[in-house]
């Protein structure tokens, strides 16, 4: 005589089958994932996501002129993906027959209102200003300065529509800022025919 074993009763509970759905589909997506790779992009402009994607700190010398305002602007763009602080930085020139912390009430006056508009603009893009006087004997060596202290990972400079001749296209200061900057420099020149 042959015995015949009897089968368990077979229990489905809910979350049996739960977890059986789960583990379908991890293994459905993961398997989808792996048959369809993401497109293929050239090194050059993963190399430059990459640069624009790692902007944490963001430099803006202002003089509360219009073509300063469009750098701050252009700033807050930039930084906006990655909620960057934008670092507006005013510098005072001061002469070199002065002491450098010589009071020069007009150009702090100045300095402070230029500063309060920027700021404005870049609470208006929801990222955080952070507002500097920096005194120096020429802009670029204050620009360059507030660049090293704050970290900068690349400085935003509004050139004015009229830069004058070919021989002077950027200005001593921009031109400084390209050959000594401590981190990456973005020029903004307003369109030709843009009246300050």
């Amino acid at each position: 005589m042959m015995a015949f074993a009897m089968a368990a009763p077979v229990h489905v509970t809910p979350l049996g089958v739960l977890l059986a759905l789960v583990f379908a589909t991890s293994i459905t997506s993961l398997l989808w994932w792996m048959l369809h790779p993401p497109e293929a992009i050239p090194l050059a402009v993963a190399h430059a996501r990459r640069s624009v994607g790692a902007l944490r700190s963001i430099l803006v010398p202002t003089v509360g002129a219009p073509h300063s305002d469009r750098g701050v602007e252009l700033a807050c763009r930039l930084g906006a993906e990655q909620k960057a602080d934008v670092h507006v930085v005013y510098i005072i020139e001061v002469p070199r027959t002065l002491p450098l912390g010589a009071s020069l009430p007009a150009a702090e006056a100045a300095a402070q209102e230029a500063l309060a508009k920027a700021e404005q603009i870049v609470r208006m893009r929801g990222l955080t200003p952070v507002a500097h006087i920096e005194r120096a004997r020429e802009a670029a060596q204050g620009i360059i300065r507030a660049a090293r202290e704050n970290d900068a990972d690349v400085i935003v400079l509004g050139l004015r529509a009229n830069v004058g001749p070919a021989e002077a296209l950027l200005g001593r200061t921009a031109d400084a800022l390209l050959r000594h900057a401590p981190c990456e420099v973005v020029v903004d020149k307003m369109p030709g025919g843009a009246e300050e």
